[in-house]
């Protein structure tokens, strides 16, 4: 283990709203990882990787499919490239995108795709502007697309190159990969989704823009707790602290809005609102991000905690509030830490 283990019962609420939700959700397996005051105080595997006969038990090396979460991947990659002086954030993005004539990507800047501002969507197969960059809010795929070929086509790196040489080589992480979906192996959970549920496609793209990343809750939580120490790694400034700022600092352009604050692609707490994914007791300046899969990495600074759960059910099954599941669970992640540092 990369950090010195302390475990304590005052994250027991965490621990069985954990196991509750998965049980809600149809799980076959989940597990929870937390990290307080630089120390791992829970971690806990439930189930199995499958519901196929004979599934492998879930254990600390399971890599579950973390979904958009991956997105906190690639936040950092524009961090590092934006550091080392390969594009700007209020670059425009028709600088670097093939169709510049196209009228959708006028004004969009990197800041825009970084923030869900960009109002950039695919609609009849044409990308077209839903509405002026910078004026709202929408969670859209092609930010996404054009992050990572931005990326790639400034620094001459991938996405996941990026992150094996800044971030899984130096500090040896084993369980954090982009995965060929046709050469699955061991120690990946099967996803579990409803039968029209279509919306993640299988690829073996590893370049680090595909849905295809799996990763165990400790690294996770290791990745999570890189950004908490400001990019510090036993001691050593492994990750310059303006990259982890910049990426999890709010960088959404007009802030005043009353639309989602984001980072580089995570989501930071500022006010409480109703489609906050955040917990409403949750402090100003904590930051999460969650996936489809419902798997969650949250931070919370004040608190100097990073916590982890990782669940493999593809969507919400009928009757399940997502919403109020995930603002529970950082409502008592924050409850259980002040409780513990009470002590």
């Amino acid at each position: 283990m990369l950090l010195e283990k302390d475990y304590t019962n005052l994250f027991e609420d965490v621990h069985t709203h954990v196991k509750e939700s998965a049980e809600k959700l149809g799980c076959s397996g989940a597990a929870l990882f937390i990290i307080h005051n630089d120390k791992v105080v829970t971690e806990s595997y439930f189930g199995k990787q499958s519901n196929v006969i004979h599934a492998r038990d879930v254990k600390a090396d399971t890599q579950f499919h973390i979904a958009s979460v991956r997105k906190a991947y690639i936040g950092f990659a524009a961090a590092y490239a934006i550091y080392n002086g390969y594009f700007s954030i209020d670059a425009p993005i028709q600088q670097f995108v093939e169709e510049s004539h196209l009228s959708a990507y006028e004004g969009v800047t990197i800041r825009h795709l970084l923030t869900h501002t960009h109002g950039l969507k695919i609609a009849d197969g044409k990308l077209v502007s839903e509405y002026k960059s910078g004026e709202s809010w929408a969670y859209r795929g092609p930010s996404i697309e054009l992050l990572t070929m931005i990326i790639q086509k400034t620094t001459g790196q991938s996405v996941a190159d990026i992150v094996k040489e800044q971030l899984i080589e130096p500090i040896g992480l084993q369980s954090t990969e982009w995965v060929k979906m046709s050469q699955p192996h061991s120690k990946m959970t099967d996803t579990i989704r409803n039968a029209n549920d279509f919306f993640w496609t299988e690829t073996d793209v590893v370049d680090g823009s595909g849905m295809n990343m799996y990763v165990s809750a400790q690294e996770l939580a290791l990745f999570g707790y890189i950004h908490l120490t400001q990019g510090e790694w036993r001691g050593k400034q492994l990750i310059p602290r303006e990259i982890v700022q910049m990426a999890t600092s709010i960088q959404t352009p007009n802030p005043e809005l009353p639309i989602h604050k984001n980072g580089f692609l995570w989501f930071v707490k500022d006010t409480n609102y109703p489609f906050n994914q955040i917990g409403d007791t949750v402090p100003k300046g904590s930051y999460q991000l969650l996936g489809y899969t419902n798997v969650a990495l949250l931070v919370i600074p004040e608190q100097n905690i990073v916590a982890v759960r990782m669940f493999n059910f593809y969507g919400s099954p009928e009757g399940y509030d997502y919403l109020n599941d995930i603002r529970s669970f950082g409502d008592i992640v924050y409850k259980c830490a002040i409780k513990s540092a009470a002590q």
